[in-house]
C-alpha cells in the first residue's frame, strides 16, 4: 500500500472511532455542536480569488444567530490569483444551487433557518497525518419536501485583522455534500466521512459548520461545532 494510503486509512480509522463511539467522545476532544444555540440565519460571503483588495474590503455582517461562511471562488487567474491558496472549486457548486452568477468581486447571500422540529449534529474528531473525521446527523418528524442535501464545511475560523481582514472570518476549507435518505420510521438521515486539510491550515481553529436544505433550496436546519476548552 502506497504511503499517502497508508496515512490516510489511520487518519480514516482513528476518526472513524472519535465520530462514532460515545464513551470514546467523553474522553477524546470531539468537537461537535452539542449545546449551541439553534441559528436562525446562513450568510455566505463570497470573494473571487482575483480581487487581492476584496479580502480587506468591508464584509456584510452578520445579525445576532447567524451563522456565518466565507467562500473564496476560483479567479480566471488560475494559480496566479492573489487569494488561489484558499479558493475552493466546491464554491461554484454553491454558487449554482443558489443561481448567483460568479462575482468578479465580491457578493452575499443570506438563507433563513427554518428551525422547528427539525434538529441537526455535527461533530469533528482530532487532525491526524493531514485529515479529520467529520459527521452531520439530521432528524426530523415532519414531512419534508425531499431530496434532502446535507453540507458539511470544514472551516478555519481567522479573528478580525487577519491578513488584513476588517471582519472576523470563517473561511471554507473542504466541503462535503450528499444526498441524506431519512428513514421512513423517523425520518434521519446522516453521514460521516474524512476530510482532507489543507496545508496551512492551523488546525487549532477548526471547526465544521453543516447545515441541511430541501428539494425547493430552502435551510431546514443549520449547526456549527465548537472545541471544549483544553484540560
Amino acid at each position: 500500500m502506497p504511503f499517502s494510503h497508508l496515512r490516510f486509512m489511520m487518519a480514516f480509522l482513528a476518526n472513524a472511532f472519535l465520530i462514532a463511539c460515545p464513551a470514546l467522545a467523553q474522553t477524546a476532544p470531539l468537537c461537535a455542536s452539542d449545546g449551541q444555540a439553534v441559528p436562525r440565519m446562513l450568510l455566505e460571503r463570497f470573494i473571487n480569488a482575483d480581487c487581492a483588495s476584496c479580502w480587506k474590503d468591508g464584509a456584510a455582517k452578520p445579525r445576532p444567530g447567524t451563522l456565518v461562511l466565507d467562500w473564496v471562488v476560483p479567479g480566471h487567474q488560475g494559480h496566479e490569483a492573489p487569494l488561489s491558496a484558499v479558493a475552493q472549486q466546491e464554491t461554484l457548486e454553491r454558487l449554482s444551487v443558489l443561481g448567483i452568477t460568479p462575482p468578479a468581486a465580491n457578493a452575499s447571500h443570506s438563507s433563513k433557518v427554518a428551525g422547528g422540529p427539525h434538529r441537526l449534529r455535527v461533530a469533528h474528531g482530532l487532525v491526524l497525518n493531514g485529515y479529520v473525521g467529520a459527521s452531520l446527523r439530521f432528524d426530523s418528524p415532519a414531512a419534508l419536501a425531499k431530496p434532502l442535501t446535507g453540507w458539511l464545511a470544514l472551516v478555519e475560523r481567522l479573528p478580525a485583522g487577519t491578513e488584513g481582514s476588517p471582519v472576523a472570518r470563517t473561511l471554507v476549507r473542504n466541503l462535503l455534500t450528499e444526498p441524506i435518505s431519512p428513514r421512513p420510521a423517523d425520518a434521519m438521515g446522516q453521514f460521516w466521512r474524512t476530510m482532507s486539510v489543507p496545508e496551512g491550515t492551523d488546525p487549532d481553529r477548526l471547526a465544521v459548520l453543516g447545515w441541511v436544505s430541501d428539494s425547493k433550496g430552502r435551510v431546514l436546519s443549520a449547526a456549527f461545532s465548537r472545541c471544549p476548552p483544553l484540560r
